[in-house]
């Protein structure tokens, strides 16, 4: 099986796409609101910035510099036009205050040190610092009852690739050791029906990516089924609490 982290940009590119409007949302409501007006844009770093799906998404507010660890991800920002620089999240290549914002998203998941990222990310940034979202797999809801066990699946199966599926609940405690009084809050993630039905198979197809190796194929086609079975008679719920947290460096 590929790697998880391997296979990851197109469920990136849809989570950004669900969660563009929340993030413009905190960052109107709580970020942006302390800089005066202006015609020159607040600057912020986007750290860990993969495929620049958030990148994009957030540029008509802010004026955005990315990086990343990995250089295909760097070419491929730079192919779309985007200010992107390799560089790892541990050790920002920036001076101190250089930019108004730091901030990441499904970033902190997978790197073996979150909370030196977040210190360089305080160290960077002059006015906030931003975790956009993290997602705790520990605390997923799946209905019918006979898909609860996908929790524990998916837990597992991200853990093995080396990443933390319970970040979410841990970014208050990280941002504390960092000196910084975290505020915190989680994304509004219940789909409608119609939403749920439209999504199914991409859904389903990121959750087998991640427990396939875990299940004989027989159980994972039971799985399966019940899962677009309940999806097509609308009896399907699915909930992943993906929080965020933010902290401005004076208060």
């Amino acid at each position: 099986m590929p790697g998880l982290k391997a296979d990851m940009e197109r469920q990136l590119q849809r989570q950004s796409l669900w969660m563009k409007d929340y993030w413009l949302w905190l960052l109107r409501t709580e970020i942006l609101k302390d800089f005066e007006p202006s015609s020159v844009k607040p600057t912020a770093l986007d750290v860990g910035c993969g495929p620049g799906f958030v990148l994009e998404q957030l540029s008509p507010v802010m004026q955005i510099t990315g990086i990343d660890i990995d250089r295909g991800m760097v070419k491929a920002c730079r192919a779309k036009g985007l200010d992107v620089k390799e560089a790892d999240a541990k050790d920002l290549p920036y001076n101190d205050n250089s930019f108004d914002i730091a901030y990441c998203s499904f970033l902190l998941l997978w790197v073996p040190d979150p909370q030196k990222v977040i210190s360089e990310m305080k160290r960077v940034s002059s006015h906030a610092i931003v975790c956009f979202a993290e997602p705790d797999f520990g605390a997923r809801l799946d209905y019918p009852d006979e898909l609860s066990e996908l929790r524990d699946l998916i837990v597992e199966g991200i853990k093995e690739e080396g990443g933390d599926p319970l970040i979410g609940r841990e970014l208050r405690s990280l941002f504390n050791a960092c000196g910084l009084k975290a505020e915190m809050g989680v994304h509004p993630g219940i789909w409608s029906i119609d939403r749920l039905k439209e999504e199914a198979r991409d859904e389903w197809r990121w959750i087998e990516m991640t427990v396939s190796h875990r299940l004989d194929k027989t159980r994972l086609e039971r799985l399966r089924t019940i899962w677009m079975r309940s999806a097509e008679s609308g009896e399907l719920f699915q909930f992943n609490p993906i929080f965020y947290a933010y902290a401005k460096k004076r208060q």
